[in-house]
């Protein structure tokens, strides 16, 4: 503690006013920045780990929901306007929160939020992009490489425009639409939708219904080995245009996946990453560690974050 008197320290926002008499005996302020508190990423990221087992959810994990949540954050981005992107946590928001695409989001918002609570100093759009980056490491993904500084938005004025996010129901122009307008070429865009493997459709959110694979908390090259190893068949119901294995009838995929099949510039990168997984991988770690960055200010300079996951050893 320093003495309080002639010399004395006060609260003052961002530092502290030290008070000093070394100039001949006259009282002086000095502003003494305070040190932003060091956050611990690695103990965030297992915070986010211990929650990933969930037998209340879908498949028993969190996992999926946490990974979508992640996605449709950083994919309102828009290269032109520089608009969207996961800078802002805008989804916090209505209108945003109350976009079609974002059904059912909500439970993964409130299912991070006593991590934001214990760690208040973590944005939340760094909360929310790190929670996809810990669950797909944890359900035996690739490493992602994560560079935090994300800054949240204080109103709804941010918000990107409804319509930004791909919608399944459409073909390859419109894919290459959205994603384009983010900067990605055919080969990331691929890479992105193997992240389908994981989790499944609601017929209260999506309004499509079912897994992609019969192993939906599992990072794997499936959705690809599925997507080209099965007959597909127009599923006869009265939701939504979608397709069902013809074997087993348990399996869908959505319009959106069958254009990956059907056109000549797509399908080659579904063919490699059905026979490669690691050059899958490789592939996705890059595309979503891009997807996670689109927009955000850097100056090239920030601390890269490549986490150990929770079953290696210290």
């Amino acid at each position: 503690m320093l003495w309080l008197g002639a010399a004395g320290l006060l609260g003052a926002g961002v530092g502290y006013y030290f008070y000093s008499t070394n100039n001949g005996g006259i009282l002086e302020k000095t502003q003494v920045p305070i040190k932003p508190k060091t956050i611990d990423y690695q103990k965030i990221y297992n915070q986010i780990a211990d929650i990933l087992e969930d037998n209340d959810w879908d498949d028993g994990s969190n996992g999926p929901v946490f990974v979508r949540l992640a996605w449709h954050a950083a994919g309102t981005y828009d290269k032109v306007s520089k608009t969207g992107g996961s800078n802002g946590a805008t989804m916090r928001f209505s209108p945003e929160s109350d976009h079609g695409a974002n059904a059912g989001l909500k439970f993964a918002r409130d299912k991070l939020e006593p991590i934001k609570q214990k760690n208040p100093e973590i944005s939340y759009s760094d909360l929310w992009s790190l929670a996809g980056v810990t669950a797909i490491q944890e359900m035996g993904g690739p490493t992602i490489p994560w560079i935090p500084g994300r800054k949240d938005a204080d109103a709804a004025t941010a918000c990107s425009p409804d319509g930004r996010l791909p919608d399944a129901t459409k073909g390859p122009s419109h894919i290459r639409d959205i994603f384009y307008r983010m900067g990605f070429d055919d080969r990331e865009i691929v890479a992105l939708v193997g992240a389908h493997a994981l989790g499944r459709c609601h017929p209260d959110r999506s309004g499509f219904d079912g897994p992609w694979t019969a192993s939906p908390t599992m990072f794997t090259n499936n959705f690809f080995t599925e997507l080209l190893g099965r007959k597909w068949v127009e599923k006869k119901w009265k939701g939504p245009k979608q397709y069902i294995d013809k074997e087993t009838g348990e399996l869908m995929m959505l319009p959106a996946d069958m254009a990956l099949m059907q056109d000549k510039n797509f399908r080659p990168w579904v063919e490699k990453y059905a026979k490669d997984e690691e050059l899958f991988f490789k592939d996705f770690a890059a595309a979503f560690h891009k997807l996670l960055e689109l927009g955000i200010p850097r100056t090239g300079e920030e601390k890269v974050y490549h986490f150990k996951k929770t079953d290696e050893s210290s």
